[in-house]
């Protein structure tokens, strides 16, 4: 064990004894996450209680429908959104501690499921030829009314030209994590997913993936925010995502944060 990831974790066991007496046996605060973070932040989760003894409930969807929820008094306690402009607008209006922290920074690969008639590569050029030959009934990417994944692929997909073409083919999932299911199970001969659900095994075997240039869409700057209902146990989970392991399970599927 490193003394980087010993102060880490000291630091979340010193947090939960200072506000011991208002830890409760069985308080699992309720995390919103972006889809995109359904398999990093299951795997975090786990390493924070196998470290702290205290779990987390973790409630993966899209950063849209989840800032709408906490604004109708969901009760979260920490929100980890996919794009910052969301927890910065509730900041904005006093629904959170702060203005929080960028955590991670996102990326979208092409996708494709094995027998697809779409090559898969990362300028889309093989996405272009497949339309051109009329092999793509169906493509599939999150919802860009309120997923920012969604929105990445529409600015993608509009820097190669190809979003008009693609309007009557388009397949919407509610999340990115839908997009995946529908992109890589028959579904659809393909779509634009997140790259941290692509790295994770249970997607990359369904399929070939390229990652598409970060410079053809804005940056998907992620940050994490407290809620104002946040407790000790939501508090030490937040600060845990700081942690040198917490870093290393973000990099495992494919994370960033802007300054790396």
């Amino acid at each position: 064990m490193t003394l980087r990831l010993l102060f880490a974790i000291t630091a979340c066991v010193i947090s939960l004894c200072a506000f011991g007496a208002e830890v409760k046996a069985g308080d699992e605060p309720i995390i919103a996450a972006a889809s995109d973070l359904q398999f990093a932040v299951t795997d975090i989760a786990a390493s924070f209680e196998a470290q702290t003894g205290y779990r987390v409930r973790l409630n993966f969807g899209s950063t849209g429908n989840f800032a709408r929820q906490i604004r109708e008094g969901a009760p979260f306690e920490v929100f980890m959104a996919a794009d910052e402009s969301y927890v910065l607008d509730l900041a904005q209006d006093g629904l959170t501690h702060d203005d929080g922290a960028i955590y991670a920074q996102g990326r979208i690969v092409l996708i494709a499921p094995h027998g697809s008639a779409l090559t898969v590569d990362g300028d889309m050029d093989g996405l272009a030829n497949a339309l051109a030959q009329g092999q793509i009934t169906r493509f599939a990417i999150a919802n860009p009314d309120h997923a920012p994944y969604g929105v990445r692929a529409m600015e993608a997909l509009k820097h190669k030209q190809l979003w008009q073409t693609l309007q009557p083919m388009l397949v919407l999932g509610e999340n990115v994590s839908q997009a995946a299911q529908f992109a890589t199970t028959g579904n659809a001969e393909g779509g634009i997913i997140a790259y941290s659900l692509a790295l994770a095994p249970q997607v990359s075997a369904l399929g070939t993936y390229a990652l598409i240039p970060a410079d053809w869409h804005a940056p998907l700057h992620q940050r994490m925010v407290l809620l104002q209902d946040a407790g000790p146990v939501a508090e030490a989970f937040y600060d845990y995502m700081n942690s040198p392991e917490a870093r290393a399970i973000m990099e495992s599927y494919g994370f960033k944060r802007p300054e790396d």
